[in-house]
């Protein structure tokens, strides 16, 4: 379970508007608490895949993990999820995304159509790392 306000949420669907038909992408900082996740700050962050993929894919450079790795630490934060848009394609996690995700972490996935938000999903990779479950959410 992940408790995520309703102004984070609208800034991840902002992001995704704006940076369509491209694929957006962010971190998502705050607390583990358990088995729950508090969610405090979401950071948009540049899209770094080439210009000719930047459509149905997205990069975050190791670097730029780093660098929020260690504000988050200077701060008492944990990552807790990344996400990112699926222009013209329904928020369902593709079987890249299954393969590319981390245990634990939330995933927030946003379909963008005609640079619209019509949907979203918000799922964690299952423990044997074969699919994406649906996270409830709290908030």
């Amino acid at each position: 379970m992940i408790e995520i306000k309703k102004n984070h949420i609208d800034q991840i669907k902002e992001h995704a508007q704006k940076d369509y038909p491209h694929e957006c992408c962010g971190i998502i900082l705050g607390k583990f608490n358990g088995s729950e996740k508090t969610v405090t700050q979401v950071l948009e962050i540049s899209n770094e895949k080439e210009e000719e993929n930047r459509h149905n894919r997205y990069l975050i450079p190791s670097s730029k993990i780093l660098e929020i790795e260690l504000y988050a630490i200077k701060n008492g934060l944990d990552i807790v999820g990344f996400y990112h848009s699926h222009p013209d394609h329904p928020a369902t996690p593709s079987a890249f995304d299954v393969e590319h995700a981390l245990p634990v972490y939330s995933y927030f996935i946003v379909s963008v159509y005609d640079a619209k938000v019509v949907d979203f999903t918000l799922s964690v990779l299952s423990h044997d790392r074969s699919k994406f479950e649906e996270e409830l959410i709290k908030g």
